[in-house]
């Protein structure tokens, strides 16, 4: 049985969207609903950078068919990188969590660990931490950026907790993981793509940099028959690109989705019309 693929974006809400994914003129708040015309899964990722409010995510519920549409919500930065704050920060995110649960429209929660977050002892007994911090009925996906975490024994010590692994596409540079995976860990596959600029990986100038990378067919391609393989497999499946800079990460994700027979060809969004005229 083929399990269910979702494709979309880290994030949607990027003013410099504006004129290649969302047309001119459109407000603010009318950014997820025009999104969702085209994917039916988005991470979101302000989370990352300040707690979110019940109240927030319920409005981003109100925005979509919660029937069709899920979210993956990024944790805080004190589950991932200020790691000391994670036990005094866990009753806020889980409670901002609950109309994503009640509504069934949360997919999963996404830990993001720095480079500087390497496999020890230590570690392991933090991402113990964060599992239990989660309620267990909600997935858990670890996206890892250091390469010492690529061993099989990480990945039994995941199955053991019921954490999902992150499969990484990165800029091919020292330390970082390389080449394509297909680990699963729990019930679901989960895929990143974060662009390969390796020149603005370490020192950007602004985030967006780090993230400016458009990939063409022939980079994407050797992971295809490994996200089907996964996708044959698990429960559900992610797919998301985080190339996020000028609505490069819309552009790929929709051309996966074609690539990937969740649309035919003709039934192209609007703005890849747009697209081709700016990148073509």
């Amino acid at each position: 049985m083929v399990g269910n693929l979702r494709i979309g974006t880290s994030g949607y809400s990027y003013p410099d969207w504006i004129g290649v994914i969302y047309p001119p003129g459109l407000p603010r708040n009318g950014w997820l609903t025009f999104y969702a015309e085209t994917f039916d899964t988005v991470e979101i990722n302000s989370s990352y950078y300040r707690m979110p409010h019940a109240d927030m995510l319920a409005a981003l519920v109100r925005k979509v068919d919660p029937e069709r549409f899920v979210f993956t919500v990024k944790t805080p930065q004190a589950f991932t990188h200020h790691r000391h704050e994670l036990p005094e920060a866990t009753a806020s995110f889980v409670a901002a969590l609950e109309p994503l649960i009640r509504s069934q429209s949360l997919g999963s929660v996404l830990a993001q660990f720095p480079f500087s977050f390497k496999r020890d002892q230590a570690s392991l007994a933090h991402l113990e931490a964060v599992r239990r911090a989660i309620p267990a009925e909600v997935p858990v996906h670890i996206e890892f950026r250091h390469n010492s975490w690529y061993r099989a024994d990480v990945l039994d010590f995941l199955r053991a907790h019921d954490l999902g692994f992150v499969n990484v596409d990165l800029p091919p540079l020292p330390g970082l993981p390389g080449g394509v995976t297909d680990h699963v860990t729990n019930d679901f596959g989960y895929f990143r793509f974060h662009g390969r600029n390796a020149a603005n990986w370490w020192r950007p100038k602004t985030t967006g940099d780090r993230y400016d990378y458009l990939y063409t067919a022939d980079e994407l391609e050797p992971w295809m028959p490994t996200i089907n393989k996964v996708r044959d497999t698990a429960r559900t499946t992610f797919l998301f690109m985080n190339n996020c800079h000028r609505g490069k990460s819309a552009i790929n994700a929709a051309q996966l989705q074609e690539r990937l027979s969740l649309r035919p060809p003709e039934a192209r969004p609007g703005w890849e019309r747009l697209e081709r005229r700016l990148f073509g």
